[in-house]
């Protein structure tokens, strides 16, 4: 699915895709997937919202209501429209996107927490401001920018046992996606110590692609082969690519892959070029 140029929010709440979608947004272009965990009756616990701020600049946000809690899902979609509001406040009392965002992980943590019913969610945000973009996270939710020749070049940490043990490189990769405690979170948006790790400003070029995901994605993938499928080529085909693999690691496991299914959401993004916009506009023909 194609979407016109605009300047309206696009959120994904208990999201059902079959296909990515593909639109151009404010500073570029955005290829979106959400779906549920395939053969689960429940919905879907992801939460996503691409949200302008002004014609340069935009918000990426994806949240997975954390599974096993009680209103996962309700937790993910507080968490993205409170910060959908809080950014709408900013953007007419002329503040900045950072304030926005601290904001509003700030009072959807309140109004999570106030439920008083155990519900939470991970939460990964990214601001998108010409050449610029800042990564702000709670939980294992992550972001990541991949250059064209496969470099990494941004990558958040985990907040989790596992993550820490990980980045400290007392595990490797493999150890790290199959360790029987993969699943536990330090810090979620729904506890009363939450923390919100906010990151540089971190320079984007136009043959970047940057990934905000659920970790649907990174218990099924290697790092080296989402870097491989998202470095180049059209960014809907990016999108298909990771989806169709990562339900096919779910659906048909393997001794030799990793395999945990759960719901799967993300975000692609790229900065205008003319290149996408001839993708673009041949598409939508």
């Amino acid at each position: 699915m194609v979407q016109a140029p605009g300047q309206t929010d696009q959120l994904y709440l208990h999201a059902v895709l079959r296909v990515a979608e593909l639109f151009e947004a404010s500073a570029g272009f955005v290829a979106a997937y959400s779906a549920p965990c395939p053969g689960k009756q429940t919905p879907n616990e992801d939460a996503m919202a691409v949200i302008p701020f002004d014609e340069h600049a935009l918000v990426l946000v994806v949240a997975d209501g954390m599974g096993g809690m009680r209103a996962g899902d309700e937790a993910s979609r507080i968490a993205v429209t409170t910060l959908r509001d809080a950014l709408r406040h900013a953007r007419q009392a002329q503040r900045s996107m950072r304030s926005g965002i601290l904001n509003g992980i700030e009072q959807a943590n309140q109004v999570i927490t106030s439920l008083g019913i155990g519900a939470a969610t991970t939460l990964v945000v990214v601001e998108c401001d010409h050449h610029r973009v800042r990564p702000y996270h709670v939980g294992d939710s992550m972001a990541m920018v991949v250059g064209q020749r496969g470099k990494i070049k941004l990558q958040t940490v985990s907040h989790s046992p596992v993550g820490f043990a990980y980045e400290a490189g007392f595990l490797n990769e493999h150890q790290a996606m199959r360790h029987e405690q993969r699943h536990l979170v330090s810090n979620a948006v729904g506890n009363a110590d939450m923390r919100i790790e906010m990151g540089s400003l971190f320079k984007l070029t136009s043959r970047d692609t940057l990934l905000l995901a659920t970790d649907g994605l990174f218990d099924n993938l290697t790092h080296d082969e989402i870097v491989q499928m998202i470095r180049k080529g059209a960014l809907e085909e990016a999108a298909s690519r990771l989806a169709e693999h990562a339900t096919r690691r779910m659906t048909q496991p393997q001794p030799q892959h990793p395999c945990k299914p759960d719901d799967l959401s993300f975000l692609l993004f790229r900065m205008n070029n003319p290149q996408h916009a001839r993708r673009i506009n041949h598409t939508t023909k």
